[in-house]
């Protein structure tokens, strides 16, 4: 760790770098100005505590941090100053490191050689500065850099301490004396003097003139050299050397007094503390080195000046307090260098001085203001409003804890009089006794030194002054004889305050000095050294001050770059030169600031916590310097408590030159410090190994320093030039620490180093197993210099040997071992000397014998006692170390002490005699010699495992050559579970599984039979090693494997079961071969069982035997004559007797076998009958005879036949026989009297199309496909008579189906009755009532045109009649009507054509068919349709029979008529006689036509035949016989000419379109509305005539598209009597005939659907003559214009359809229409809607 101590004096110089610290008077801040009692410069009372304070945070981006673009690049000096080595550097892997521990363990035996070694991460290891800028604030302390170092410490010491001597004794030595001109260093005069024997011993062998040469002056005038250099030394030095020689060993005398104890070891206060005695060192406010420097610098008497004017020097005007000018504080010696005004300093400013000869009374009472500062180094600019404090009077001097920073309050004050105050105060007399450098472990419930930071009070021990219970102010009483009388005759030291009588003084002073007194402590001196505090500061502050003071040092020191045309930029070599020439130099004193041993617990650690930062996973990495002091393998795990800068971390904050001096680490640890940001830190590290060279190197070239301070290497405040120790064989490295890197330090390695600018690290120790006997060395050190550790070793031992001593690991035991045996031996050897010198004065001992009943027993209080105790009560008052084990207390006084000082320590007031025997004391012991016993024991066993397993395995190889493969394996798994690498351990695995895998290999041969092995063939030849694994499976079943085996097992040298097992495998083996030799030799008199039996103990070997193979072939031979006898007369199939064949062949059974021949006869017969029967099943026509015969002949004769052959025939036989009983049944039934009892066609159907599966048919087929053509004729019958000639058969019933559904609707006599024309809703204005538009309303069921439906799609309306007719039912489109068109609809004039898809069957037809059905052969499927076809149209040919008497018809029944007359035509079937009597009746009351209407007797489609390809063909290629076509165009005959046994085909298609009905909403459904065309006898009676069969029906595709057009396919007569011309508004206007009446009487309506937007009426206007209307003209014809020629056309314009498919097209085609046709055959249902609600 790197520390540096507080002073215990203050300095002041007019000569420093940087501006005192404290609060700034002059510059502004936020947190105002400091009290006038300086508060700011005293941690116990700032004004504020520093975690309140904030200031603004830390630029991190300004910082040099590693993986910036600010980081400093990493280099490798190869040339250093003094010539320095570079200490190593590692750079681990990301895998390295992952554990800090066995990194260090990795690399230490090379690092350890250099005492240091740096460590660079892994580039991805970057962990977040953690503390808040704003809030972090620290107070720094200040250092001169030529006070640290040793040499210029002695020599300024020296030169301050001669000065005072003089000055006493009336002589100013102002200045060096000059010798050749130049200055002469005393101090070095001294040294060589004192080197060479001491001024008599120089002068009696003349050794000046050698002396000048080492002071180099040159030998040209070498006498008066001698006599310069010996005057010189013979005013100022011998005078003082020989006082010193007096007054030393009474000083040295007082100091052992006050310390308790010799001087070494050194009992002195910790440097790091203000003491909180008033000893002289604590009384100086100025540091020896300041006082010099200051004395370089004073100015001299006047009186003085006239003597010495050959020797240059400044002016020094004297100081009045009018002028107060900037003065220097005063200086008690007055010495001026004789170079005083030959050189100035670079970092300081002109001065002024004061004369040393003023009053007394006049420098107590005068004020004084301390030097300007240089203008780079002003407060304002150096710190940027840091807080300063610069003292400007005697009255703002501030005073803490006795310390004043102005010296003029030093004299005030009495030495003993401080002393009782502190006594009085709250520093307790036991930590007024402790002693040691700042103790890094927290004092439990202690007072904050600083308020605000938790920092407890260090340990200081203050000297223990003579009369220490007495109160009294320095000055007020004698310090040797410590009485405050005579008072008059008391003197008081100028340096310490402290009070003298004359008469004390040793030689007596007689009268009163003239001069400044100085007692001689002062003269002769104590050593005392430390850093002052300094100022308090945010990292933000405190980087702007060290920025600025670098700028402004080198400002104008570096040389002129030619090439960068400015100052060259300061170089890391040229800083580290720059430190080295100012830590030597006598004549400049440059102050530096450090911010060290920062503790992390309270001003917050730079590394991420588990308190503050959970998430943060560097927050538990173990390079986390919070994480590191408790890794698994750390000792320090085993310290109960926090140890501040070991386990817990320190910061340091520094500038450039701020400096640790060389040290190692409290108890020799090991230290991990990491660079957080900032400039390069430069480190020198001494290996452990030199650390006593090093300390002897300290003590030979400053020993003044370690006379009154052995312990100064303990202090942290003293350097020495690497140059220095190299010359004194000391080995020296260095390195550079850069940001993100660590620098470990190795136990007992001196270190040191400087800052190059401002910087953070962070710094731990650590304690891996090997420290621990360094660390008991670093214990031992401690009490002999006498000072306070900072744990108890003991402690830390016991507690990991005792705390977890069920889990002491083999590795924890091992170090634990060794220490713990040190502690027994101590503690045996120490008790027992005190013991000794215990019993020598009493009878019988408590301690050690057993004392019955209340005989004579020793005085001694003995106690043990294992409760854990504050530290303070087992610490040695006098050696400060840890008696944790045995400790000796005074009841008196309360002191304790430790084994080593019991009884010998002067505690209280008795004797060493009475201390001895015990009288008034407790002897304490925490364990009894048994108990430490038994932990060493136990932890000793533990560590003895490794050997004690070691010892065993060489035990069991040296007892037995051939071990028990048992015990081995034992001894192997014994080893395994000890955690710990174990030398013989690998060794003895790889023997034991050696020794495993040839018992395994062994195994193979004893246990594992053969038949396992087969199992596994098949899984091998599974994979892509099949052949490999084959190889090897073979190579391990050979026989010399055995015996190979036996072998090794012989060779290896151990013994298990396995072996004797495998010897008797072997002589089995050989046994085998010998018996089964005599097997096959002679087999014949060898059953199969036997042979089996010895085969299968063979195979068991699991090895390859010749003989195997050759008994398994013989035993397979028998098996195979044994089955053949066996299968012989049983029935085999032919696989199985070519398969038994095959095998005898392979088994080379010999030819003349007699199984084997009988075995080939049944083969050879059995594929005779196989080739016959396939032949006969793949003929075309089956013999069903021979089939019969081979079957049978198969089954008696036994024959091996395949029984897929077998079967296949059975098969066709079988079919064949169901066959014909079905069609013999058929056939019977179909002669059957009882008609219901006939087979239906569908099931004859059925039974034909299995037929023509079967390759022949069998018998009576024939005469049952005469009847199924008989009754299929019936049914094409049925088809002409529906027009659908050249449909599939299939389609009649479909049809059939069809028109019952349209004539259903058409000829309902219940429902549609005969009404007033009636309105269709969606024209009905909207009710006034909701209630009555509901689907209950009547009007909603009205139905409407001549299919009898309900309102759907776009409706047309007739001007005469007024009934509404579907468009798509006349095949009227939507676009062809305009609206001021009018319509007369076909009904009123027979003119008007209806579109009809099919013909329609006269209903007397369908009866003449419909008689033909008792005479079919089967029940036809289409009976009950065509049954219920003819009774609806029966049943309403009798209803409207009254209506068809020409007798009772009058003209008022017109509108009846008309109403019939529209159901008739809409229906499918024709009802000759009411069709033509009605157009007849309404043509003779309400002509529209100009003649009347025609008979009709048919009623055909309409629908315009489609020419076929062929014919397309044929009339573009204008021929008329197909034969006339090109060759490549003509087509097939056969593609015109179907068979009709095809027509029931299986794959016929789908119906023509499903059977229609009606929805549950009332909607429609899919309909056609043919139209009906007629024509009239003459005579007036019905006549029937054919109807032609040449079209088929097809649906329209949707309202508002057709499917067919018009065409000239009505049967019309035209009259050829002559008749007027048509005038229909005779008609309307009564022209001799009345209008029906209730045409007339009908409400008028409102404008319908078609008006405006839609139709118009027809009216008797726009049918006149004359009248421009397309309408009329398609309606009404003229004299000269046929009925048939311009009507088609006008209609064909109507519905806008193309031609349709000629009648005579492909099969195929037709076929294909009824499917289109059907699909189109549906509402349109968004039309249908919008009719229903899209009303008026």
């Amino acid at each position: 760790m790197v520390q540096v101590p507080l002073s215990t004096a203050a300095s002041s110089s007019t000569m420093r770098a940087s501006p005192a610290s404290g609060t700034n008077s002059n510059a502004t801040s936020t947190r105002g100005k400091p009290s006038v009692n300086g508060n700011a410069n005293n941690p116990a009372t700032a004004p504020q505590p520093l975690s309140a304070m904030h200031s603004l945070p830390l630029d991190l981006t300004s910082v040099e941090r590693r993986g910036q673009p600010t980081a400093s690049r990493e280099s490798s000096k190869r040339i250093r100053p003094h010539g320095l080595q570079e200490a190593p550097t590692y750079r681990p892997t990301e895998e390295e490191f992952k554990d800090p521990f066995e990194y260090m363990k990795k690399i230490a035996p090379e690092a350890r050689q250099y005492g240091i070694c740096k460590i660079i991460p892994p580039d991805s290891w970057k962990p977040d500065f953690a503390i808040d800028t704003e809030r972090f604030h620290f107070r720094t302390r200040k250092q001169e850099l030529n006070s640290v170092e040793g040499s210029t410490r002695a020599n300024l010491t020296y030169l301050d301490q001669l000065a005072k001597f003089h000055k006493q004794h009336g002589t100013n030595l102002n200045r060096f004396p000059s010798v050749d001109k130049r200055p002469l260093d005393l101090y070095k005069l001294k040294k060589a003097v004192e080197t060479r024997g001491g001024f008599e011993k120089v002068c009696k062998l003349k050794k000046w003139a050698e002396i000048g040469r080492d002071l180099g002056y040159s030998g040209k005038i070498m006498s008066s050299l001698s006599t310069s250099l010996k005057n010189s030394y013979q005013r100022w030095l011998f005078p003082y050397e020989e006082y010193l020689r007096m007054a030393k060993p009474g000083v040295h005398q007082q100091l052992e007094f006050e310390y308790g104890g010799p001087l070494t070891p050194s009992p002195a206060n910790s440097p790091l503390k203000k003491s909180y005695q008033n000893t002289p060192s604590s009384l100086r406010g100025e540091s020896p080195a300041m006082r010099a420097s200051d004395a370089l610098n004073a100015s001299m008497k006047d009186e003085y000046e006239k003597s010495m004017k050959n020797i240059p020097m400044l002016d020094a005007p004297v100081t009045t307090p009018q002028q107060a000018p900037p003065a220097a504080p005063p200086v008690t010696s007055g010495f001026t260098p004789v170079n005083a005004g030959g050189f100035t300093p670079v970092n300081a400013a002109p001065a002024t001085f004061t004369p040393i000869t003023i009053n007394r009374r006049d420098r107590e009472e005068r004020s004084f203001t301390p030097p300007r500062r240089p203008p780079f180094d002003t407060p304002i600019s150096s710190a940027k409003n840091t807080p300063e404090y610069r003292p400007s009077a005697l009255s703002s001097a501030p005073v803490v804890n006795g310390f004043t920073s102005n010296p003029l309050l030093k004299r005030q004050m009495s030495h003993d009089s401080l002393d009782s105050r502190s006594r009085k105060g709250s520093q307790p007399l036991e930590d007024s006794e402790n002693s040691g450098r700042r103790s890094k472990r927290l004092k439990k419930d202690a007072v904050p030194t600083v308020a605000g930071s938790h920092m407890t009070l260090f340990r200081p021990t203050p000297p223990r002054i003579p009369g220490e219970h007495r109160s009294s102010a320095p000055g007020e009483k004698c310090e040797h004889c410590g009485k405050n009388e005579d008072l008059g005759n008391l003197l008081l030291c100028d340096s310490c305050d402290h009070g003298y009588h004359m008469y004390c003084l040793d030689p007596q002073v007689t009268t009163k000095p003239d001069y400044d007194w100085h007692c001689p402590r002062c003269l002769v001196g104590d050593g005392q050294f430390g850093f002052e505090e300094g100022g308090i500061y945010s990292l933000k502050q405190f980087q702007e001050k060290a920025a600025d003071f670098k700028e402004g040092y080198f400002q104008n020191k570096m040389p002129f770059d030619p090439v960068l045309n400015c100052p060259r930029p300061v170089t890391e070599d040229d800083i580290e030169r720059e430190f080295w020439r100012l830590v030597a130099s006598l004549e400049e004193t440059v102050e530096v600031e450090y911010g060290a041993d920062i503790h992390s617990t309270t001003h917050g650690s730079g590394f991420p916590t588990i308190e503050k930062n959970p998430q943060d996973p560097y927050s538990t990495d173990p390079w986390n310097l919070n994480i590191m002091p408790y890794h698994a393998e750390s000792l320090f795990r085993h310290i109960k408590s926090d140890i501040s800068g070991m386990t817990v971390p320190w910061l340091y904050v520094g500038m450039i030159f701020s400096t640790f001096c060389w040290h190692n680490e409290d108890h020799y640890a090991y230290s991990a410090n990491y660079q957080h940001f900032g400039s390069t830190k430069t480190w020198y590290g001494i290996p452990g190994e030199d650390a006593e060279k090093f300390e002897e190197a300290m003590r030979e070239a400053v020993p003044e320093l370690f006379e009154t301070q052995p312990d100064l290497l303990f202090q942290l405040v003293t350097l020495l030039t690497p140059e220095q120790l190299k010359k004194a064989g000391v080995r020296v490295y260095a390195l550079d620490q850069r940001a993100g890197q660590f620098v470990v330090t190795f136990p007992q390695a001196y270190h040191a180093g400087f800052n190059h600018g401002f910087n953070f690290n962070e710094a731990v120790n650590f304690a891996p197993n090997d420290w621990e006997p360094f660390g008991d060395t670093g214990v031992e050190r401690l009490q002999q210099f006498r000072r306070q550790p900072c744990f108890s070793h003991d402690e830390l031992l016991w507690t990991a040997a005792e705390g977890s001593n069920s889990t002491v690991t083999i590795q924890t035991a091992k170090w634990l071992t060794p220490a713990l045996e040190r502690i027994r031996d101590r503690e045996a050897v120490q008790r027992k000397l005190f013991l000794d010198k215990h019993k020598e004065h009493e009878g019988p001992c408590v301690v050690t014998d057993i004392v019955e009943g209340a005989g004579p027993r020793c005085q001694i209080n003995f106690i043990i006692d294992d409760k854990d105790v504050p530290e303070e009560e087992y610490q040695c008052t006098y050696c400060k170390s840890y008696a944790y084990l045995s400790r000796f207390k005074c009841d008196t006084s309360g002191k304790v002490m430790c084994m080593l000082h019991a009884g010998n320590y002067d505690c209280c007031s008795a004797s060493q005699e009475q201390r001895y025997a015990g009288k008034g004391h407790t002897l304490y012991y925490r364990q009894t010699a048994e108990a430490i016993e038994t932990i060493y024991q136990k932890v000793a066993e533990k560590a003895n495992l490794p050997e004690q397993w070691e010892e065993k395995v060489e035990k069991i190889l040296e007892d037995d050559p051939t071990p028990p493969l048992k015990t081995l394996r034992t001894l192997l798994n014994e080893g395994e579970r000890i955690p710990y690498n174990l030398k013989s351990l690998p060794t003895l695995r790889l023997f034991v599984e050696r020794c495993n895998e040839w018992a395994e290999e062994a195994t193979n041969y004893i246990v594992r039979k053969q038949q396992n092995r087969r199992k596994n063939e098949k899984a091998w030849r599974k994979g892509s090693k099949a052949a490999e694994m084959e190889e090897r499976d073979r190579e391990l079943r050979k026989i010399e494997n055995v015996k190979k085996l036996i072998k090794e097992a012989d060779k290896l040298g151990f013994d298990c079961p396995e072996i004797t097992q495998l010897r008797e495998r072997a002589e089995a083996i050989d046994n085998f071969q010998i018996e089964a030799k005599k097997a096959i030799s002679n087999i014949v008199l060898r059953q199969t069982k036997d042979v089996e039996e010895l085969l299968e103990t063979g195979r068991g070997f699991n090895v390859d035997i010749p003989e195997i193979e050759k008994l398994d072939n013989i035993l397979q031979q028998m098996k195979w004559n044994d089955r053949a006898r066996d299968n012989r007369g049983q029935f085999l199939s032919l696989k199985e007797v070519q398969d038994l064949i095959e095998e005898g062949v392979k088994l080379e059974i010999p030819e003349y076998n007699d199984y084997l021949n009988h075995y080939k006869e049944q083969r050879n017969a059995g594929m005779a009958w196989e080739a016959k029967a396939k032949e006969l099943v793949n003929a075309e026509v089956v013999h069903y005879p021979q089939l019969e015969a081979l079957s049978n002949q198969a089954q008696a004769a036994a024959l091996p036949v395949s029984p897929d052959t077998l079967a296949q025939v059975d098969q066709i036989l079988n079919k064949q026989r169901e066959a014909h009983r079905q069609i013999v049944s058929l056939f019977e039934r179909s002669r059957s009297e009882d008609f219901t009892k006939r087979p239906k066609y569908s099931e004859v159907r059925e039974t034909m199309e299995h037929l023509a599966e079967l390759n022949s048919k069998p018998n009576g087929t024939l005469d049952l496909e005469k009847e199924q053509k008989r009754h299929e004729d019936w049914m094409r019958k049925g088809k002409k008579l529906f027009g659908k000639a050249n449909a599939p058969l299939h389609i009649l019933k479909s049809h059939m189906e069809y028109v019952l559904e349209r004539n259903i609707d058409c000829f309902d006599i219940n429902s549609d009755k005969p009404r007033l024309p009636a309105e269709p809703a969606s024209r009905e204005p909207s009710p006034s009532d909701p209630k009555l538009h509901s689907w209950e309303d009547p009007k909603f069921r009205e139905v409407f045109c001549i299919c009898r439906r309900i309102e759907a799609g776009m409706m047309i309306e007739c001007e005469l009649c007024h009934e509404w007719y579907h468009g798509k039912c006349l095949k009227i489109a939507r676009g062809k009507v305009k609206d001021d068109e009018k319509y007369t609809c076909p009904i009123c004039d027979w003119r008007v054509r209806i579109p009809r898809d099919a013909a329609r069957p006269k209903l007397e037809d369908l009866q003449a068919w419909q008689d033909e059905i008792p005479a079919l052969p089967f029940q036809p499927d289409e009976e009950d349709i065509l049954a219920r076809i003819i009774d609806n149209a029966q049943e309403f040919r009798s209803h409207v029979a009254p209506f068809c008497n020409p007798v009772m018809a009058t003209a008022d029944e017109s509108e009846t008529q008309r109403f019939y007359l529209r159901k008739i035509e809409g229906a499918e079937i024709l009802l000759a006689y009411e069709t033509n009597f009605f157009r007849q009746e309404l043509h003779k009351w309400s002509p529209v036509a100009p003649e009347p209407p025609p008979v009709l007797e048919v009623s055909k489609s309409t629908r315009k035949p489609r020419p076929t390809k062929l014919q397309k063909l044929m009339a573009q290629h204008g021929v008329d016989d197909p034969e006339q076509l090109p060759q490549a165009l003509r087509t097939k005959s056969h593609n015109f000419k179907r068979k009709l046994s095809n027509e029931p085909s299986s794959s016929r298609p789908q119906p023509l379109q499903p059977a229609p009905g009606r929805s549950d909403s009332g909607t429609p459904t899919s309909h056609t509305f043919p139209v009906t065309t007629a024509s009239m006898h003459p005579l007036g009676g019905p006549t029937i005539s054919g109807i032609p069969p040449d079209h088929s029906h097809a649906h329209p595709s949707h309202f508002g598209g057709f499917a067919g057009v018009q065409d000239p396919h009505f049967s019309m007569s035209p009259r050829s009597s002559t008749s007027p011309a048509f005038a229909p508004h005779a008609f309307m206007h009564g022209g001799g005939m009345q209008s029906p009446p209730f045409g007339a009487t009908g409400s008028p309506r409102a404008a319908g659907i078609f008006n405006d937007a839609g139709y118009g009426r027809i009216d008797s206007v726009a049918l006149a003559a004359g009248g421009d209307s397309p309408m009329r003209d398609a309606f009404t014809g003229s004299a000269t214009v046929g009925p048939g020629q311009d009507l088609q056309q006008v209609f064909n314009d109507l519905t806008h359809q193309a031609d349709e498919d000629d009648k005579t097209g492909k099969v195929a085609e037709r076929e294909r229409e009824p499917e289109k046709d059907r699909e189109n055959a549906k509402w349109e249902e968004n039309e249908d809607m919008e009719l229903f609600f899209d009303g008026p």
